[in-house]
């Protein structure tokens, strides 16, 4: 495969636009990922970074130094190695010196530095001050001492390090991010002590797994103490391929009547946490909470107040609402792609980002032990010259002070070499005394000590695993620290409310007219028939229950529609139509309402005799063409739907013959839909002389029976049940004479 044309080429020839512009774009595309835009596996940093800290490093601005003014950095950085705008570069060394974008940061800032709410808001460089903190050791300290390659600078005036000599993997440290050209970079910050421990567990068995791995690096530890809610299945599938998302939400208390968020996830604004809630609040979607204020001081930074309604909301269910539409939690996305050891960009798992950063500490070693080596052996040999000098120092003397070209005298006179010539020519006449004879073999015995220690080594792979081993631990211990961010199991799935779950709870009386015009008014105290009714209308049923119940509503064919409770008009006015409110081309003729909630049930019954208990989740339906509940017969009618305290003790049934039945309501099925079953016996000839039931009635034991017959009721209490009591298919026994003339049936507590 022949390469492509140079630049040279191309502007030298005829091209087409096509083969130039692919040419160009491929260049530009190459400059961006590799040098700019996605850090490397041996330090972790990009082209910037990198070239800030060795220009800090040049300045000496090391932890104990002096600060001195941004500005001055800012000005060998982009005078000397980084080409760019200087707006570029400053931002890029904020960015390392803040302690909630970093986890270890890198420069000690003095001056205002930004804060988490405006991580922009920093003054200009003219104003800030910075130095190293002592983190920087960990990338800086090993590269006086030939760890590193060196490249010309831009205008090949100066020399600046291809690579710091970083002694831990500071790309797992502090993270990373980044878009290039076709890909792009997200890594989340970890902790030192557990990114310490993987390494030497893989020096020490390298065939150590994945989920061995995370049993070390349990997952990325932010600068926050926010809690990560990702579980560890995903956080294993993470590291296992490299890709995917971490999620992490703010810490809270409940206090009284206040909730205090004390730590927010990584890059969240507590301002812009405080907006979000302020304008749902605005947008009436918070009722529950009445005021917010941040409380943040220098002692406790993060300390956000949501004052509440009452102390009998659900604060797990208003956390999982704000949890769902604030940046309360946050969705971190995770892509371990970083250029290797080769210079080429790949997206790496775990296992293989740590075996290759630890390839590369060990070449860095290698190159160290190798360094020092060649540097112990250049003085062994420049010592074993001077040696040479006391043995002949009088010979020696006469030689320098007699002839014009001692050197050359020297060489030839003794076994030395030029570089030992030099050294001895270099000696100072104090250093002609004995004690310096007696320094110098002591010297020369400990750097021959030295030099076979080093030399052991390099030869050696299990000491120097052991020398990397220990080197790790070493800078762990001095600069490790515990997980800030816990990973947390077990957690509830954030959910925002819906439109029923913002209505707030109060009691309601419900009113349907005659004509089927519905309305409600607040509190159960209200008369329906003291309302102001439309011209031929008038009340015909009410239903008490709360706002936030469901209205269910059952028209003459036994159809049941719902409709949410707060949507309601007001009983001030006339109402609305029902038929407005539903889905239908039919006349549709209303006969009974009844509010409740989800597990509350309901007794449906027909004047044939028929019937069966339905719990109103099952009669519910979001079609607004309702849903077909009681089975409706020829000749058969539905009896008004009656709300159940619970499963009610007993069920009183009522014909238009005077007779009353009263049984446990056991007796009766819990079904979704159909007929039911026989609730009374009524014998052919009664029903062809046009018996039927007129009411049935759920009841508690504290409950008793209320049966109107004209101007008279009577009154029936448990203790008067007995003579009614039966099985649910028998006749049922006669009411006195008097009140066999049925007209309204209530219940009584």
């Amino acid at each position: 495969m022949t390469s492509g044309p140079t630049q040279t080429e191309l502007f030298q020839s005829t091209v087409s636009v096509k083969e130039f512009a692919e040419k160009a774009y491929l260049d530009y595309s190459m400059y961006v990922i590799l040098d700019r835009a996605l850090p490397h596996i041996a330090d972790g940093l990009k082209p910037v970074q990198r070239r800030i800290i060795y220009a800090m490093s040049e300045l000496g601005l090391s932890a104990t130094a002096k600060y001195k003014k941004s500005a001055r950095t800012v000005g060998d950085v982009i005078g000397k190695f980084h080409p760019h705008g200087d707006s570029a570069a400053y931002e890029a060394m904020v960015l390392m010196a803040q302690p909630f974008s970093y986890r270890y940061p890198i420069i000690d800032g003095q001056g205002n530095w930004g804060s988490p709410d405006d991580p922009k808001s920093f003054a200009a460089m003219r104003y800030t001050e910075c130095r190293f903190t002592p983190y920087a050791q960990v990338l800086l300290a090993e590269i006086s001492r030939g760890t590193v390659s060196w490249s010309p600078n831009f205008d090949s005036t100066l020399e600046e390090p291809e690579r710091l000599p970083a002694r831990l993997p500071n790309i797992l440290l502090n993270g990373a991010s980044g878009v290039a050209v076709g890909m792009a970079t997200d890594i989340p910050p970890h902790n030192m002590t557990e990114v310490a421990e993987a390494c030497v567990e893989l020096l020490r068995n390298p065939k150590i797994d994945i989920p061995g791995l995370c049993q070390l690096i349990k997952g990325p530890d932010f600068p926050t103490e926010a809690e990560i809610v990702t579980p560890r299945s995903e956080l294993q599938a993470i590291y296992e391929t490299g890709n995917g998302t971490v999620r992490a939400r703010a810490v809270w208390e409940s206090v009284g009547r206040s909730i205090i968020i004390s730590a927010l996830p990584y890059q969240v604004s507590g301002a812009k946490v405080m907006e979000q809630v302020a304008a749902q609040m605005i947008a009436k979607k918070l009722p529950m909470i009445v005021d917010l204020r941040d409380e943040g001081d220098e002692a406790n930074p993060t300390r956000l107040v949501f004052e509440l309604r009452s102390n009998r909301i659900d604060c797990d269910a208003l956390m999982g609402h704000l949890f769902a539409t604030t940046n309360l939690e946050r969705t971190y996305r995770v892509n371990l792609n970083v250029i290797g050891l080769h210079n080429l960009p790949r997206v790496y798992d775990l296992k293989q980002l740590l075996k290759e950063w630890l390839e590369f500490r060990k070449n860095t070693i290698i190159r160290r032990i190798e360094s020092r080596l060649e540097q112990v052996s250049d003085r062994l040999h420049i010592l074993a010259g001077l040696l040479t000098v006391y043995l002949h120092i009088d010979e020696v003397i006469r030689i320098i002070r007699e002839t014009d070209d001692p050197k050359a005298v020297l060489m030839a006179s003794y076994p030395l070499s030029e570089r030992q010539v030099e050294a001895i020519l270099d000696i100072r006449l104090r250093q002609l005394a004995k004690l310096e004879q007696i320094k110098i073999n002591k010297e020369l015995d400990a750097l021959s000590l030295e030099q076979d220690e080093l030399q052991r080594t390099l030869d050696s792979t299990s000491r120097l695993r052991t020398l990397m081993i220990k080197e790790i631990e070493a800078v762990a211990n001095e600069f490790g620290d515990q997980r800030r961010s816990p990973i947390v199991d077990g957690f509830e799935t954030a959910k925002a409310f819906s439109s029923e779950d913002l209505v707030p709870v109060e009691p309601i009386t419900v009113i349907l007219s005659k004509s089927g015009w519905i309305r409600a008014a607040k509190g159960h105290e209200i008369d329906p028939t003291s309302l102001n009714y439309r011209e031929g209308d008038g009340f015909l049923q009410r239903a008490r229950g709360y706002s936030n119940n469901h209205l269910i509503s059952m028209d003459q064919t036994g159809r049941m529609y719902t409709t949410q409770a707060h949507s309601l008009p007001s009983a001030r006015s006339f109402g609305e139509p029902l038929t407005t409110m539903i889905n239908t081309s039919t006349s549709i003729e209303f006969i009974s309402i009844i509010l409740g909630a989800d597990d509350d049930y309901c007794l449906l019954a027909t004047t044939e005799g028929n019937g069966f208990i339905c719990q109103l989740k099952d009669a519910a339906t979001r079609n607004r063409s309702g849903k077909a509940v009681l089975t409706i017969r020829k000749n058969d009618a539905p009896l008004p739907c009656q709300l159940m305290q619970g499963l009610a003790d007993y069920v009183a049934v009522i014909t238009n013959a005077g007779r009353l039945l009263i049984y446990p309501a056991e007796s009766l099925p819990v079904q979704s839909r159909g007929s039911g079953v026989r609730l009374i016996n009524i014998p052919a000839a009664a029903r062809k002389a046009g018996e039927s039931v007129c009411a049935v009635k759920s009841l508690t034991k504290k409950q008793s029976l209320l049966i109107h017959s004209g101007k008279r009721y009577r009154r029936i209490k448990q203790s008067d049940w007995d003579q009614f009591l039966g099985e649910r298919t028998q006749r049922g026994t006669l009411l006195p004479k008097g009140y066999r003339s049925i007209g309204l049936v209530e219940v009584e507590d």
